[in-house]
């Protein structure tokens, strides 16, 4: 280990000394508490590394105007730490980040996930402007119209303590800084680029992201070469805030799969074998503790309701207007067979962990195919696609189903799939 550098980013460590790092970049206007509810169940496996960015969080205010000197100072830190080699989880500006060491340090990222990421931040126009309000008003109108920016409205009303939290981390951060930020956002753009990211990549947004949403993750995903797309349904720009567990499993999910397999010679580090997902929520910085299963009584397990987990799973998998759609359609007839769907199909099978869902995707296309689904197939292949499935990978599964379920049906099958996956994967102009 060497000397820090005097420009050093302010970080902490969380987890084993002895594990794979992997880092955590936050966005503009945020601080590392940002993954606070992320951190207790990455731990466990790896070597959580979070940052600050110039003067977020009380980090000394040694402003950077572009991305690439973000990660310069990130690469600088981590060499006076002695990593070398780490896993790469960032939010849009940090996500920003993430993609330059991607594409400039290759050997230096095992693995990488983008949140709420994109090639490009909208326009240079629209980041100046930004900077020139706060140069001329100071930082509380950013602050005040951050939650709109970063949470749904329904999130915002149910959780006043954390939107106000998410205020004043925006107020203690440099202006300065803040303004650089900007500048470094408004010149960056990999559009070009993105086929020379050569490392397994998760591309996560929130469903309701108006910031950088569905559209920029597309982007991503049809411009690098191993990229797979997840959408959180019910969250927005800061979906490690207002998904938490969604998110933290779908971090698992990749980084426990999609890291090197082979013994990694700059760290001394083996591939690491998925762990067992307990997602945990922990409390944010003046807000509440909360509880994604019932508390165990007197040391044995309680098993929760299967209709709640099942409804929970259904739209992780499927998304909150599908799902919305097929039981605002129920009435007294059909109602029960909803209740059969949700409790039995979701609640019981979906949510079993002997596969991940990845798998049961592919045995519900293969099944679908063979049954001749086809109405069912196309809201399928949109779950396959959230639940990390690549379209060369849903081509494959359709390809070994035509051999056992028959051509006819499988091109049937092909017909419904291409158009579901250009409708979902074709960037928006």
């Amino acid at each position: 280990m060497s000397e820090l550098p005097k420009n050093a980013l302010q970080y902490r460590f969380d987890g084993p000394e002895d594990a794979p790092v992997l880092i955590l970049g936050p966005s503009l206007g945020t601080t590392w508490h940002m993954w606070d509810r992320q951190v207790p169940e990455l731990s466990r496996t790896w070597r959580v590394f979070r940052y600050d960015l110039p003067g977020h969080g009380g980090a000394p205010a040694h402003a950077t105007d572009s991305i690439a000197s973000y990660a310069d100072r990130l690469l600088a830190t981590l060499d006076g730490l002695g990593v070398q080699r780490f896993g790469y989880a960032g939010c849009a500006l940090g996500g920003a980040i993430g993609a330059e060491l991607a594409l400039r340090n290759p050997d230096r990222v095992a693995s990488l996930a983008l949140i709420a990421a994109s090639p490009r931040f909208g326009t240079a126009d629209e980041f100046r402007q930004r900077g020139v309000i706060v140069r001329t008003n100071g930082l509380d109108p950013v602050a005040r119209t951050s939650p709109e920016r970063w949470f749904t409205p329904s999130f915002v009303q149910n959780q006043p303590a954390i939107t106000e939290w998410a205020v004043q981390m925006v107020r203690t951060t440099d202006p300065g800084c803040y303004i650089a930020a900007c500048e470094a956002l408004a010149s960056f753009d990999i559009r070009p680029e993105l086929g020379r990211i050569g490392v397994p990549t998760l591309v996560l947004v929130g469903s309701d992201d108006q910031v950088t949403g569905p559209a920029e993750a597309r982007t991503l995903v049809a411009g690098i070469p191993d990229a797979r797309l997840a959408v959180v349904p019910g969250a927005s720009h800061l979906a490690p805030v207002e998904q938490p567990a969604a998110v933290t499993d779908l971090l698992v999910r990749h980084f426990s799969t999609a890291w090197p397999s082979a013994g990694d010679t700059s760290t001394g580090f083996t591939a690491i074998a998925a762990p067992p997902v307990k997602p945990v929520i922990a409390p944010m910085p003046g807000g509440p503790v909360a509880e994604i299963a019932p508390a165990a009584e007197q040391g044995l397990p309680v098993r929760p309701d299967s209709y709640d987990t099942g409804l929970k799973v259904r739209r992780e998998v499927l998304g909150d207007a599908h799902v919305d759609n097929a039981l605002a359609g129920a009435d007294a007839f059909s109602e029960d067979f909803q209740d059969l769907v949700t409790r039995y199909a979701w609640g019981e099978i979906w949510s079993r962990p002997g596969l991940d869902r990845r798998s049961r995707s592919c045995v519900t296309l293969t099944a679908l195919v063979a049954g001749g689904h086809l109405d069912d197939l196309a809201f399928h292949t949109r779950a396959a696609l959230r639940n990390g499935l690549t379209p060369s990978e849903i081509k494959e599964v359709l390809l070994q189903a035509a051999v056992y379920c028959g051509v006819p049906a499988a091109n049937s099958a092909f017909k419904v799939a291409q158009a579901v996956i250009r409708e979902e994967t074709t960037p928006e102009d």
